[in-house]
């Protein structure tokens, strides 16, 4: 059985296998999640990001966590860089995160609000977009024992724990 949590945390702190960043698909991580995921993991992180770039919207590729806690950073190509997002860019982003966790061998996971900053997407809806990915995910069988959506802030604590609850879905 796995556990799926909500925690109003700093990402790059969190002791799991996997941290997901929003990444755009060039993976320069210069500002919101994807900035201090690089800045906390150090300079690894952008050259190994360097060496997987570009990648399709929607994709997934990992890098090691460089000196976070995490193991692997998996990248999810959530829009082009400085531009906007959408419901299938997050779904498919979503999707190919925790195809890529499963296929690392990751037991435990912490996702973002993918697309809700720098994307400006409605928090509300990625929510319930990424709560349905995880389910969907889980229930075709997943070597994931814990998945937290590691989110900044009341208002996105809330969106998240609501998707989960299936309040407004």
């Amino acid at each position: 059985m796995s556990s799926i949590e909500v925690l109003d945390t700093d990402i790059t702190k969190l002791e799991v296998d996997a941290i997901a960043n929003a990444a755009n698909t060039r993976l320069m991580h210069g500002g919101g999640v994807a900035g201090a995921i690089s800045r906390a993991g150090g300079p690894v992180v952008q050259e190994e990001s360097h060496e997987r770039a570009p990648i399709g919207l929607g994709e997934a590729v990992e890098t090691s966590g460089g000196e976070m806690p995490c193991r692997w950073v998996i990248h999810a190509a959530t829009m082009e860089l400085g531009g906007p997002t959408s419901s299938q860019i997050i779904r498919d982003a979503t999707a190919s995160t925790l195809r890529k966790a499963h296929e690392l061998g990751a037991r435990s996971l912490a996702l973002v609000a993918f697309g809700t900053g720098v994307g400006g997407f409605p928090l509300e809806r990625a929510a319930t977009i990424e709560v349905e990915e995880v389910r969907a995910h889980l229930d075709q069988g997943s070597g994931l024992e814990r998945i937290v959506f590691a989110v900044r802030g009341e208002a996105a604590r809330e969106a998240f724990e609501r998707a989960l609850a299936g309040v407004g879905s």
